[in-house]
């Protein structure tokens, strides 16, 4: 069941103190002062974990917290369920039956929000040693006091999810690592809460097998649309990951935005110095270097390098381009990523290739490749937007 706000998470000023209660007062003064985390730990003995974050993380979205050990992007996703105390500020979770305050929110209310609307996947996996790969997946189900029927018929459809039917009876301990952590993401998913928590879920495993679940989850997260609060230390996974990518430093979050916002973009030296190493390949999406279309009448076009654009009724685009018709055929960029340049060279001419906007610029340069003609980028509904030359992806590297 969708949510039915636009922001499923909202972080309004939020400070966590860990320490003595009696000295958080004069901490929290400290910290208005503009003291640095350390002067306030020898004034007081109060740890600052998060200092005025704010945050808003869209409903069906992934949203990651990014830094280095010791930033505080672990203490805050623990703050949204109540693993860790709001010491000050309000932090929101928009539920299917409402707004619940989880600054406030204590007892019955936030066991019944854990159960129900959260769910939490961990580094080191926190499965149950002594149990098989079916009674973890169901162990929240458990706790909630579901059926019997109802646990068995919601775990076969996570095994089946993340593709562990074979191991449905098997001991954990005789999984491997990349195996158990999708017996953590099928636990979470097996609650059907609308809001995952995964506190840097993949860094505890190989790289060829985090690259994987990575993958994994995308796919997944491209059928299910929930809200994830991602966290990460290794920055190209979140770029990879994160719809909205929040770098923090000292507590604090120093940068919110998009993958191309943080890396061409970068608002402080701290977010220039943290992703100057970054290869934009990785990054550069086609809305980043698209020339926009011009509409003119009942079409569009790039005046610049010939090309007419029509919608027609039918649903179908046609292209004109310096006086030639060509045919519009959409790659879908996993099925894109599959093809060698030689193979897209050998598809036949005048065809002009319709891509999504969120097309990484490495699958663009096979396309180009393989083409004379420009590539159209059109959005979900097939509306053309905008047009990629061959000059247009130079230049963009070229710049960066």
């Amino acid at each position: 069941m969708p949510m039915t706000s636009q922001t499923a998470i909202s972080m309004k000023q939020v400070d966590v103190l860990f320490g003595p209660a009696k000295q958080q007062p004069q901490a929290l003064q400290l910290l208005d002062n503009g003291k640095s985390r350390e002067e306030i730990l020898e004034q007081t003995g109060i740890v600052l974990g998060v200092a005025d974050a704010s945050l808003d993380v869209p409903a069906g979205s992934i949203s990651v917290l990014m830094g280095l050990s010791g930033s505080g992007k672990s203490s805050l996703l623990r703050c949204v369920n109540g693993l860790n105390t709001v010491t000050r500020g309000v932090l929101e979770v928009t539920t299917r039956d409402g707004v619940v305050n989880v600054s406030t929110c204590k007892g019955r209310e936030l066991r019944q929000l854990r159960r129900n609307n959260l769910a939490m996947v961990f580094q080191q996996f926190a499965l149950l040693p002594w149990a098989s790969v079916r009674e973890n997946i169901g162990f929240g189900l458990s706790v909630r006091g579901e059926s019997d029927a109802a646990i068995r018929q919601q775990v076969d459809a996570q095994l089946e999810l993340v593709s562990l039917q074979a191991w449905a009876d098997k001991p954990i301990h005789t999984l491997s690592g990349g195996m158990q952590q999708r017996v953590g993401l099928a636990r979470a998913f097996a609650t059907d809460a609308d809001i995952l928590l995964m506190d840097e879920p993949f860094s505890a495993l190989d790289p060829l097998i985090r690259e994987h679940l990575q993958d994994e989850l995308l796919e997944l997260q491209s059928r299910l649309k929930k809200t994830i609060l991602f966290v990460s230390h290794d920055l190209d996974e979140a770029l990879k990951l994160g719809n909205q990518i929040s770098i923090m430093d000292g507590g604090r979050i120093v940068q919110t935005g998009t993958a191309n916002d943080i890396v061409f973009s970068s608002k402080t030296d701290y977010v220039s110095r943290f992703v100057a190493n970054i290869n934009p390949l990785s990054v550069l999406t086609a809305d980043a270097i698209m020339q926009p279309l011009e509409q003119v009448g009942d079409h569009f076009e790039h005046a610049e390098s010939g090309m007419i654009i029509r919608q027609e009724a039918d649903g179908k685009t046609r292209v004109s381009y310096r006086g030639v018709e060509c045919e519009v055929r959409t790659i879908d960029e996993l099925s894109e990523q599959e093809q060698a340049p030689e193979e897209l060279a050998e598809q036949r001419p005048q065809t002009v290739h319709g891509v999504r906007p969120e097309m990484m610029v490495n699958s663009l340069l096979k396309l180009a490749a393989g083409s004379e003609y420009p590539i159209l980028v059109q959005n979900g509904d097939g509306i053309s937007c905008g047009l990629i030359r061959d000059s247009d992806i130079l230049m963009a590297l070229h710049s960066r």
